[in-house]
């Protein structure tokens, strides 16, 4: 019986900024059994005919029971409320584009599906982020005299990590006689010239991991690679290969992304692309104060959150902290209109992924966007879904 009023489902959406809270719990169905709800600082509880379930917040959250207004029923969802909260708990990003953080040391990178080494032991000496793409038209409207940068791309050293929106770039410039060992897991579809990688004319680019065979980057000129912050992981040469789940990694990635380009841009709208040039996915950032708390099933009678710093656990997915997007899938001639139209908007940024990633975040999206109360799963023509940070 207790397993039974376990199974209520209970989802909290907290924004840390506005220090408010959206609580959704009982049954789906308005004929469901009577249920008792007493809810204090730091935890819920339901009673029911059944038994009693007993939820605890974790340790950073704190609800304001005094504050409660709004109590409606939702058929498909069950009870909303909303309330005051009260969080302490702020999440400090460690940003993907500077996980190349230990400049002036020795770095390996790793093929973030399979973990095979790509670049080994790696001495960056600088470690720089790149120009926005309009940097050149920048530099002609600033300039009085002829452009001193006009036909010379920014390419790295040997001892260089630059950084963009969704990339590095780094150099793998083989030395006369003594070819780099940390090319080889690499296959770069090119043929070899002088002792420099070469790419033949109209020939495939492409980056590929040799164990997984998945799209690690592109080459970009004989010296120079492009690899895609979705697909490679950077640790210090002393450290080991962290593994993360996949999709847990692709969500902490683009989340950190999204938020990082509208503080910096001011722009909350993006198109995610493939190298192909086919836009995938349109994003617009609604926000990235979210902390998130659910339980969907429970076999226990009482069931306590685990601490926030556990949630990325394999076992630990009820407290997280999180952005909130709205999005629409471009695959297969959907929203080719508003496709077309955000690409000829200035304020909307484009951002470049390998084409399997892009297909692999619409799942992602989808996914999460199943697992919402049903509610919560659209916005006016758009569907909302969660990104893990």
């Amino acid at each position: 019986m207790a397993a039974a009023a376990a199974e209520t489902r209970v989802f909290l959406e907290l924004r840390r900024q506005l220090q408010s809270a959206l609580l959704i719990l009982g049954e789906a169905k308005e004929e469901g059994m009577p249920m008792d709800i007493s809810i204090t600082p730091s935890s819920l509880q339901m009673k029911t005919p059944e038994g009693c379930t007993e939820i605890w917040l974790p340790a950073e959250v704190r609800l304001v029971p005094s504050s409660c207004r709004g109590l409606q029923f939702v058929a498909g969802d069950g009870l909303h409320l909303r309330l005051h909260a009260r969080t302490e708990f702020c999440p400090k990003l460690i940003s993907m584009f500077h996980q190349t953080s230990p400049a002036q040391g020795h770095c390996t990178f790793y093929c973030q599906s399979c973990g095979e080494v790509i670049i080994k032991d790696r001495k960056l000496l600088r470690v720089l982020p790149l120009p926005t793409e309009n940097w050149g038209a920048l530099v002609g409207e600033w300039c009085c005299h002829p452009d001193p940068f006009a036909n010379k791309p920014l390419h790295p050293q040997e001892n260089d990590c630059f950084i963009g929106d969704t990339f590095f770039l780094v150099n793998l410039r083989t030395d006369i006689g003594h070819p780099r060992p940390e090319s080889s897991p690499v296959e770069m579809h090119c043929v070899s010239s002088k002792n420099h990688l070469k790419p033949e004319p109209k020939a495939n680019t492409k980056v590929i991991c040799k164990r997984c065979k998945v799209t690690l980057g592109e080459t970009v000129s004989s010296e120079t690679t492009k690899f895609y912050v979705t697909e490679i992981i950077i640790r210090p040469s002393d450290s080991s290969f962290l593994i993360i789940p996949r999709s847990q990694f692709v969500q902490s990635v683009i989340a950190q992304c999204l938020v990082e380009l509208s503080s910096a841009r001011s722009t909350f709208r993006f198109t995610i692309q493939g190298q192909d040039g086919r836009v995938y996915i349109l994003l617009w950032l609604l926000n990235s104060d979210s902390l998130v708390i659910e339980s969907l099933r429970s076999s226990k009678c009482i069931k306590k959150f685990p601490l926030l710093e556990d949630s990325m656990k394999a076992d630990s997915t009820f407290a997280w902290s999180a952005v909130k997007v709205l999005y629409q899938p471009c695959i297969k001639s959907r929203n080719e209109k508003l496709a077309s139209s955000w690409e000829s908007d200035i304020s909307v940024h484009s951002l470049t992924l390998p084409s399997a990633t892009c297909l692999e975040l619409l799942l992602i999206l989808s996914r999460n966007n199943a697992m919402l109360p049903p509610s919560l799963r659209r916005m006016n023509s758009f569907q909302v879904a969660f990104l893990r940070m």
